[in-house]
């Protein structure tokens, strides 16, 4: 596969394991957009203090080869899909970014903008939406439907079926157990074992979860 050029949104922790993840793949990263960041993590890669800045630096770029998006936003909320779309709506490619010590069905399918990280599985016929996070050692079993902007901490296991709405949480360690739906914007704390559908909206936690 051809070096794609990545613009990475977000230039905290998690863009530092996007970067690596990158690396493994033989990509490169060649600008990070972050606020919040002081200063770049990369040497010679440039940190863009906000959108504006982004585009004045295409703008500079001038034309070349399509550049690659990816966003390295953990937190809940539609923040992720709504930083891919503005990426992808000035020409970027959304590719999914897969780890490749994780294991990926080729029965499955896989969102724009997903990221698959180390040791995380997708089994037969699981549908993973856009701009989602399965973090180290997730794993998503046999028809699972993640719907975009979802995020599976590491550890997080999701049992064969399960369907788990938009910009939902699934903390470290968790378990969905079979068949069951979690509605969107839900938050699943650290450890929690679902044993029942969880309402939209939600925060659960414990053995069996229970709202809090």
């Amino acid at each position: 596969m051809p070096e794609r050029a990545f613009v990475c949104w977000g230039a905290g922790g998690h863009a530092q394991v996007i970067a690596e993840l990158m690396a493994r793949n033989g990509d490169r990263l060649v600008a990070l957009v972050d606020g919040a960041v002081v200063q770049s993590f990369m040497d010679g890669v440039p940190l863009l203090r906000d959108a504006q800045a982004l585009d004045i630096w295409l703008q500079a770029r001038g034309e070349g080869p399509v550049l690659s998006a990816a966003v390295a936003i953990g937190r809940c909320g539609p923040d992720r899909m709504q930083s891919l779309q503005w990426l992808r709506a000035r020409g970027m490619e959304a590719p999914a970014l897969c780890h490749p010590l994780a294991s990926i069905s080729p029965s499955s399918t896989l969102g724009m903008g997903s990221q698959v990280l180390a040791f995380a599985l997708v089994a037969a016929q699981a549908r993973v939406g856009d701009a989602c996070i399965l973090n180290h050692k997730a794993s998503v079993d046999h028809e699972c439907v993640l719907e975009e902007g979802v995020h599976l901490a590491p550890g997080a296991t999701l049992c064969g079926c399960v369907h788990i709405g938009k910009n939902v949480f699934v903390g470290a360690g968790a378990v969905v157990m079979p068949r069951l739906h979690v509605g969107e914007n839900a938050v699943i704390g650290a450890g929690a074992v679902v044993t029942r559908n969880v309402p939209a909206g939600a925060t659960v936690a414990g053995n069996p979860a229970r709202a809090v």
